[in-house]
């Protein structure tokens, strides 16, 4: 494989191809299988409208409200480039909203959901509560943690049985 001080370009670019087709691309295939994979509870469609539902109507208002509900919003909590992450916020809620109600990619759309929900907890509800007590934090906080759960609940158990998740299945492996 080596010459002197210089690489055979063609060796390696084999060994390359070799690599990527005998043991990344596997890999790589059955990562994604495990992430779009689901199983087949038909009761996982009601999360999936609850949870889609909210940040679809969510990531529309930052558009729609932007003062009250996007970019203006995150300049009265203290976060930078607001102006920019309440558009970013809201086309992340947009599609993935979309995405877990037509449980398409429905793992893949939550995760993205619950870093949005541990960033509205802890920049506007642990504040909350530090100034306010438990009790109004918890008020405030409902729907920000039935969110941030059902979300959770997506990602461990996909889309369900009435899903794009599992209709783009194997045939063999649908239980």
């Amino acid at each position: 494989m080596k010459t002197g001080y210089f690489y055979d370009v063609e060796e390696i670019s084999a060994f390359g191809i070799h690599l990527f087709e005998n043991l990344i691309t596997p890999i790589h295939k059955k990562m994604f299988k495990q992430l779009v994979d689901t199983d087949s509870s038909k009761t996982t469609l009601i999360i999936r409208l609850m949870v889609g539902a909210v940040f679809l109507s969510e990531g529309i208002q930052k558009y729609l409200f932007p003062e009250a509900r996007g970019s203006g919003r995150f300049e009265s909590i203290g976060l930078p480039m607001f102006d920019f992450l309440g558009y970013f916020v809201g086309g992340f809620e947009i599609v993935c909203g979309l995405l877990i109600l037509l449980g398409w990619y429905t793992r893949i759309a939550a995760i993205p959901l619950i870093i949005i929900m541990l960033t509205a907890i802890a920049t506007t509800k642990i504040p909350t509560g530090l100034e306010d007590g438990f009790w109004e934090m918890a008020h405030a906080a409902r729907t920000d943690y039935a969110m941030l759960l059902g979300s959770i609940f997506l990602l461990i158990k996909g889309g369900g049985k009435w899903s794009f998740d599992k209709s783009s299945e194997n045939p063999k492996s649908r239980s």
